[in-house]
């Protein structure tokens, strides 16, 4: 039994994990890096043909994007999540393929007259389509056998709604172990949807780490903050504008609007509208809808019941079309737009800025992380003009955060999180993952004060025995090349070669039950491959 790290180490974009055991391969999470890409990934020690299960926390795209990907490289296993985390993706996988068709036929108009060579997506909204044939939605706290070696239990992570963290048990070869990915875990008391649940047993944990240097701050009243920007984003005659994550956020914000208008917080400004505009996020709130039953908090349901619907309101506009979306910056009406994507880097949301960054009398509102690298976090860091379809633009306009508006648990929230395992059965230890080198220094200092337990801070590359309970590769950081980067669609050729490594060990284990003289013509063959590529020497060291 062993664990491969591959994504989402020392870094916080990009989960991915690979579990072994006999008879089974399972990746858990299989996402897409957004943002400042730090570090190298290692690849994938084995082909995509070869998965037999995919494990998804939840249906971010920085942990469900890159399964389109996957599909194409050959996986034809299963995609085990929760009811409502397939229902998202089946939105979010599309909508993620449309904008990378969107961006590649972009960026081949300017580079067709550049002679540049053509960009391609990393896939296209037909492979979203089918890789989505491969989901199977599973309850919360049932127990699932995969195979012979390995079960598995989803629980609530708090995080986003369907979110969960995975308990897997392994038996092989006679030795049992239980190893817990947490995924996201969620802070507590947000609106909607339910605290994180706690897991009290395990061998091994492998746990995010996103805010392990920070503590958020306590006692703010969010609904107050936000009718405090509202109110004076109206009374200047402009309009509010929320960069706001099409799924969770949009949903949580329009939780709060919906209390400003109800409790009439709002002076002066009566009916002020309110648009939704992004297709994905009007969808993402229709299945949230869907799973009032399995995920939202008792608050919430307690509003369901008396017939309130928690998201909605009157005067509040749903965006589906480009006409609508247009429409809304050629409306005079001071207004609240709520648009998609959270960071900036894409969408609708980027043709709001353009039209009001440059106005004094507007706000920018943030209300989620934003990632190093990002327009987003660049807004945040007080940029003064941005650079927006061509067009230089002046940010003159009120930038706000509403703090700690997180979905993440914070430092302390981690911990108490991590607590609960206590000894992990005295033997075993944390792996930190999904943080940057400084949350995971700041968190695993602590975690081994309060646990006593061992943690880790692996690179990717590493990879853990789980039956000897050591590693078998410590690996080193790789800094990020942008000049050696190559775009994703190209990586299908490691999948080719990997297969081929395969195909390799296969021959040779054939061979050398055979005639000698195929065993020296081979092994000839194999020395020649290596000379060319200049690995000889190398091997010739290890000989010796």
């Amino acid at each position: 039994m062993k664990l491969t790290f591959i994504g989402a180490d020392h870094e916080v974009t990009g989960s991915m994990h690979l579990l072994e055991t006999s008879d089974t391969k399972i990746l858990i999470d299989c996402g897409m890096e957004q943002g400042k890409n730090i570090y190298e990934n290692a690849p994938l020690p084995v082909s995509f043909k070869e998965i037999d299960y995919l494990l998804l926390t939840h249906a971010h795209i920085d942990h469900s994007g890159m399964i389109p990907y996957a599909y194409l490289q050959g996986f034809a296993g299963t995609v085990l999540t929760t009811n409502a985390s397939m229902d998202l993706d089946s939105i979010m996988l599309l909508d993620s393929a449309h904008i990378q068709e969107q961006e590649a036929e972009f960026a081949n108009r300017k580079g067709m007259r550049a002679g540049r060579d053509e960009v391609k997506p990393a896939y296209t909204v037909e492979d979203a389509q089918n890789c989505l044939k491969l989901f199977k939605a599973v309850p919360y706290h049932e127990m699932i056998e995969l195979s012979d070696t390995v079960s598995v239990r989803f629980v609530d992570a708090g995080h986003l709604l369907g979110s969960a963290s995975i308990e897997i048990w392994l038996k092989d070869e006679g030795v049992e172990k239980k190893i817990v990915f947490s995924g996201d875990i969620g802070n507590f008391n947000k609106p909607l949807i339910r605290d994180p649940e706690y897991i009290t047993e395990a061998d091994y944990v492998v746990m995010e780490s996103t805010y392990g240097n920070r503590l958020h701050e306590q006692g703010l009243d969010h609904l107050e903050d936000l009718r405090r920007i509202v109110q004076e984003g109206l009374d200047r005659g402009g309009n509010i504008v929320f960069p706001a994550f099409a799924v969770g956020r949009t949903q949580e914000l329009l939780f709060l609007i919906r209390q400003l208008k109800e409790q009439n917080m709002i002076q002066g400004h009566d009916h002020f509208p309110v648009f939704v505009d992004s297709p994905l996020a009007v969808e993402a709130t229709k299945v949230f809808h869907e799973n009032i039953t399995e995920c939202f908090d008792d608050e919430t349901k307690a509003l369901v019941e008396k017939g309130i619907n928690p998201i909605m309101f009157d005067d509040l506009t749903l965006s589906i079309t480009t006409d609508d979306s247009t429409a809304i910056n050629f409306n005079p009406t001071p207004k609240v737009i709520l648009a998609a994507a959270g960071m900036c880097n894409a969408g609708r949301i980027r043709h709001h800025l353009k039209h009001n960054l440059w106005r004094p009398e507007c706000s920018v509102v943030f209300a989620g992380y934003q990632a190093e690298g990002t327009l987003g976090r660049s807004l945040q860091d007080g940029i003064e003009r941005v650079k927006l379809f061509g067009e230089e633009i002046a940010v003159r306009a009120h930038i706000e955060t509403m703090r700690d508006m997180s979905s993440h648990a914070d430092k302390n929230g981690l911990i108490s999180w991590a607590s609960s395992f206590g000894d992990l059965n005295g033997r075993g230890r944390i792996f930190l993952v999904h943080g940057d080198d400084e949350a995971m220094k700041s968190l695993s200092d602590k975690l081994r004060e309060t646990t006593g337990n061992k943690v880790d801070c692996p690179y990717s590359g590493s990879v853990f025995d789980l039956t000897a309970n050591e590693w078998i590769t410590v690996a080193e950081p790789v800094l990020f090349r942008k000049e050696t980067a190559v775009h994703i669609r190209n990586d299908a050729l490691t999948g080719d070669l990997f297969d081929a490594m395969t195909e390799l060990k296969a021959i040779v284990e054939r061979t050398a039950e055979g005639a000698n003289a195929d065993k020296k013509k081979l092994a000839e063959a194999i020395r020649k491959l290596a000379a060319k590529y200049g690995f000889q020497d190398e091997l010739n060291t290890k000989k010796e």
